[in-house]
């Protein structure tokens, strides 16, 4: 488990529906070895679904993992296949509540 990074940061939370890890682990590795990837952790696993947040640097390098992580997708399931098996939410990093009060 990964500690989240000081801000400012951007989180990625990865939802998929896929009964079996192998692409969504697939898409963590390329994410590893991706220019402004921070870190990882797993997140909650409910009605099916397994997640993980992913931590980056920038937005720009969030797009660019996307773009392969799409098309790792596309080549494994077929056109289309990124929509319906997985879900993205980007979410900046805010400072904590005690930091921003004591500013």
């Amino acid at each position: 488990m990964v500690t989240a990074p000081s801000p400012p940061y951007w989180a990625v939370v990865l939802s998929s529906a896929l009964p079996q890890a192998s692409l969504g682990d697939s898409m963590l590795r390329l994410a590893q070895g991706q220019p402004g990837y921070l870190g990882a952790e797993p997140g909650r696993q409910a009605q099916g679904r397994r997640s993980v947040v992913s931590y980056w640097d920038s937005v720009d390098a969030i797009a660019a993992w996307r773009n392969r992580a799409e098309q790792l997708a596309c080549q494994r399931l077929g056109p289309g296949g990124w929509s319906g098996v997985f879900s993205l939410q980007v979410l900046p990093a805010a400072a904590p509540a005690a930091a921003k009060a004591s500013a």
